[in-house]
C-alpha cells in the first residue's frame, strides 16, 4: 500500500503568451478557494503595464496577484529571487486555507520552483562588463560560437541573439572553471508541493499568431509607446536592463531612438512575440506531467475546471 502524499497542493497554470492565462486564472479563483501568484518575468516590474499585458487595476482589486509590481525596472530580478518569493507567497496562501495557483509563461521561473536551482556562481559585474565590451566589438553571434566551443550543450539551448544568457554562460565558465551544463546537470529536487500542471497550448498556430497581432495592436491603441516614452524620460534606465529586454519593450525603445519606422517596429515586435510563443510551446513539450488544453476549444474551460476540482478533492 502506497503512503499518502502529505505535501500541500499547488497548481501551475502555464502556457504560451496570449492564450488567456490571466482570464482563466481569475475565473478559477471565482469558483475554487485559490490564491493567485504571477509567474512572469515582466510583470514583476513597476511601470511595465500595457506592453506586458499586466492585469488592470479592476482585475487586481478583485483578484489580487502576488509578485506583480515588486521591482523597479532598474533592478534585476533573478530566478533564485523568484523562487524564494514564490515559496513565501505559497506558504502565505496555504496559511489562509487556500491553494496557490501560479499562472504565467516564464518557464525558467516554473522550473526553478519545481526543480530547484543549481549552485551557480554569483554574478560578477567586472566579468559581465568585459564580456559586454567584447560583444560590442565582435557581436553576440561570435560569442555564441565561442560558447559552443566551450559548452556545446548550453550553446544548443541558447539562441545566437540571446545576449543575456550567452553572457551568463560565459561568465559561469570564467568564474567556475566549468561549463554551465556540467553544473546544472544533476537530478531535480523533489518540490515541497504536490503540483497539478495545466498547460494552455493552441493546436492552431495561425490562430495564436492572429491573437498576438490583435493584442499588440490593442496595446498600441492603449498607449504602449507613451508608456515606453515615460520610461525613457526617467533617465536612469538603459535598454540592456533585463526589464527593457522584454518582448515589445526592446523593439519600442529602438523605434523611439529612431532605429525603425512605425511599420517595421510593429512587424518586429509581433515577430518577436511569435518567437517567444514558439519557445514557450517547445518548453512545455518537456513538461511531460502537464495536462494540455487548447484555449480555442469551447470545452477547454470545462476540462480545466474538472481537473482542478478533482485535484482539490483528492485531499478531502
Amino acid at each position: 500500500m502506497h503512503k499518502a502524499d502529505a505535501r500541500p497542493l499547488a497548481i501551475f497554470l502555464m502556457g504560451a503568451t496570449a492564450t488567456g492565462k490571466t482570464a482563466l486564472a481569475c475565473a478559477l479563483a471565482e469558483r475554487f478557494p485559490l490564491g493567485l501568484v504571477s509567474v512572469d518575468s515582466a510583470l514583476v516590474y513597476r511601470g511595465l503595464d500595457i506592453g506586458a499585458a499586466k492585469p488592470d487595476a479592476a482585475t487586481l482589486a478583485r483578484h489580487p496577484h502576488r509578485l506583480i509590481d515588486i521591482r523597479d525596472p532598474s533592478q534585476p530580478y533573478s530566478a533564485a529571487e523568484f523562487r524564494s518569493d514564490a515559496l513565501a507567497a505559497m506558504e502565505a496562501i496555504a496559511g489562509e486555507g487556500r491553494v496557490p495557483l501560479l499562472a504565467g509563461g516564464t518557464g525558467l521561473y516554473f522550473r526553478a520552483l519545481a526543480q530547484g536551482l543549481s549552485a551557480l556562481p554569483e554574478a560578477d559585474p567586472a566579468v559581465r562588463r568585459r564580456i559586454a565590451d567584447e560583444a560590442a566589438k565582435i557581436g553576440w553571434p561570435a560569442l555564441h560560437e565561442r560558447l559552443r566551443s566551450l559548452d556545446a550543450a548550453s550553446a544548443e539551448r541558447i539562441r545566437r541573439g540571446d545576449a543575456q544568457r550567452i553572457q551568463r554562460a560565459l561568465e559561469i565558465i570564467e568564474l567556475a572553471g566549468r561549463p554551465m551544463s556540467a553544473l546544472t546537470g544533476g537530478p531535480p529536487e523533489r518540490p515541497p508541493w504536490r503540483i497539478l500542471k495545466l498547460a494552455l497550448v493552441p493546436r492552431d498556430r495561425g490562430a495564436l499568431h492572429q491573437r498576438i497581432a490583435a493584442r499588440f495592436d490593442a496595446m498600441l491603441a492603449a498607449g504602449f509607446l507613451d508608456e515606453v516614452r515615460a520610461l525613457r524620460r526617467r533617465g536612469d534606465l538603459a535598454p540592456d536592463l533585463p526589464a527593457l529586454r522584454a518582448v515589445g519593450y526592446r523593439q519600442a525603445w529602438e523605434h523611439l531612438e529612431g532605429a525603425t519606422d512605425a511599420p517595421t517596429f510593429r512587424e518586429r515586435a509581433i515577430f518577436a512575440t511569435r518567437q517567444l510563443a514558439k519557445r514557450q510551446v517547445t518548453w512545455l513539450r518537456a513538461e511531460l506531467d502537464a495536462r494540455w488544453f487548447d484555449p480555442d476549444e469551447a470545452v477547454a474551460a470545462h476540462g480545466v475546471d474538472a481537473a482542478v476540482g478533482a485535484f482539490l478533492a483528492s485531499v478531502r
